[in-house]
């Protein structure tokens, strides 16, 4: 008997770049997401954020689960830069993570470009 459709955390198993940006999404190893994404070690995960939610410790608490493998965190604030509130900023440098916020343009350049270099990178993207 077939199942009826089975809807699982939007998930991409690994590290890539992000090809391009734009439409409220991104295109990445030959696959599509609409909305938001993180790109951490463990891979690239659909992220419930938009520009008009807060930057706080909790929305950023998958990040800060693999702190161990990241040394810096890009943050794509969307169209604008916002600045990160200093109790995310201390949460993630607890965690040895520096953060870098920044237009989501611009984080997504830069992503790509430490990426190559095989820096200990993580980006956290807000889809514009």
């Amino acid at each position: 008997m077939a199942r009826g459709i089975e809807i699982r955390e939007a998930h991409f198993p690994g590290r890539a770049p992000i090809d391009t940006y734009g439409n409220g999404g991104f295109r990445f190893a030959d696959m599509s997401h609409r909305g938001s994404i993180l790109c951490l070690p463990s891979g690239i995960y659909g992220w419930d954020m938009d520009a008009g939610k807060p930057l706080n410790v909790e929305n950023f608490q998958k990040v800060i689960d693999e702190a161990a493998e990241i040394e810096v965190l890009l943050v794509g604030t969307g169209n604008d830069m916002r600045v990160l509130p200093l109790e995310l900023k201390a949460a993630l440098k607890a965690g040895g993570i520096a953060s870098d916020p920044m237009s989501t343009g611009a984080a997504v350049r830069t992503f790509n470009i430490m990426l190559m270099e095989s820096r200990a990178v993580a980006a956290a993207l807000i889809a514009v």
